[in-house]
């Protein structure tokens, strides 16, 4: 039977939910949605992609598209979809924010409609999703949200499966664990194989890190954008199922969002200023402008790997509790993006494979 999973942050999201999937269902056909709404790294343009910003899309139902290993971003758009696409033994449906809570839910009703569903899936890495609205450490709770929303006004039944609780750096885990109940399952290293290569060219941390947890990693993790480390514990590898009714009357922003039906991304983002009292989407945008275009030459490699031993005592120093760091961390503290970053990634994980504490980096 035909699975239908629902990636509720984009980007990295998939492979968390392609994770989740093969712990849940094995080898089941999966349909998995997902929004492309990524990082500045990979996307220069703030804010999703809609339809209009690729090439060599599919129509998988009347309102909703498929991204295939064919399609492709049309400049200077950028997405990791269409090779997650190729690489990924799922179907990939592009979900469309711009219509708002009527049009997500009108593509999440239809996919569920085509392949006969009895359950909807809806798969968040780090636990945002379970947000009330007014914790100081979030940051971006619209996409989830809009999911959490449409799944309601889509009237199809469907659960949250929260992975990872406090891997996406926003909830932390102690905040999130005595309100996520006793549903939950266990991922381990089997159900990463399917995703694990992925890792070698991804950005992502959160599904990194949930990858990490199931395969046994345990301490602290040095990420991007957080002053602490991220300690993986043995609640980092669970799954909690929690019904969406019941997120939806935690979630004040989705709640928000369902009970105006907000019609377009506009006005999605307007509740977000009214409950959370931001918006990421004003925050992407100032981002971007500030964003130089940061070229790593080819011999910068080399001078990264001259300081990298310095560059790792002093991650020591700072905290003697961190284990590890994502490779984005290393590869982006030492001054290195895009192919730089793959370049020293790769001699990494071949000069010192005692410290590739798959898929992370060992501090020691």
């Amino acid at each position: 039977m035909t699975q239908l999973l629902i990636a509720a942050g984009g980007g990295g999201d998939v492979i968390g939910t392609t994770l989740v999937h093969h712990a849940l269902h094995g080898g089941e056909p999966a349909v998995v949605l997902s929004y492309s709404w990524e990082r500045l790294v990979v996307d220069p343009i703030p804010g999703p992609r809609s339809e209009r910003d690729f090439t060599g899309l599919r129509p998988l139902t009347p309102h909703l598209s498929q991204i295939t290993a064919d399609s492709g971003t049309i400049a200077p758009a950028g997405s990791t979809l269409p090779r997650l696409a190729a690489e990924l033994p799922i179907t990939l449906g592009l979900l469309n924010p711009y219509g708002g809570v009527p049009q997500l839910a009108r593509q999440v009703a239809e996919a569920a409609e085509k392949y006969a569903v009895d359950e909807v899936a809806v798969v968040d890495v780090g636990g945002d999703v379970f947000a009330r609205g007014d914790e100081p450490t979030l940051l971006s709770p619209l996409p989830d949200a809009l999911v959490i929303a449409a799944c309601v006004a889509a009237g199809v039944p469907a659960h949250l499966h929260l992975a990872g609780p406090g891997l996406d750096c926003e909830i932390p885990e102690q905040d999130l664990l005595p309100d996520l109940g006793t549903d939950w399952l266990t991922l381990t290293e089997a159900d990463t194989r399917g995703v694990a290569h992925l890792f070698d060219w991804h950005p992502t941390e959160a599904s990194a890190l949930l990858a990490a947890a199931a395969r046994g990693r345990r301490g602290g993790c040095f990420v991007r954008d957080t002053g602490r480390p991220v300690v993986l514990s043995d609640a980092s590898a669970r799954v909690y199922r929690i019904p969406v009714d019941r997120v939806l009357a935690r979630n004040r922003l989705a709640h928000e969002l369902y009970t105006r039906s907000a019609a377009t991304l506009d006005e999605a983002e307007q509740a977000s200023w009214n409950v959370c009292g931001f918006s990421e989407l004003r925050r992407e945008r100032e981002q971007s402008l500030l964003l130089q275009e940061r070229n790593s030459p080819d011999n910068s490699v080399d001078d990264a790997w001259l300081r990298l031993d310095a560059w790792l005592e002093q991650l020591e120093n700072a905290d003697s509790q961190a284990h590890y760091a994502t490779f984005r961390y290393l590869t982006e503290g030492l001054g290195l993006t895009g192919d730089a970053a793959l370049t020293l990634r790769a001699r990494l994980v071949e000069q010192r494979p005692h410290q590739y504490a798959t898929p992370l980096f060992a501090l020691r």
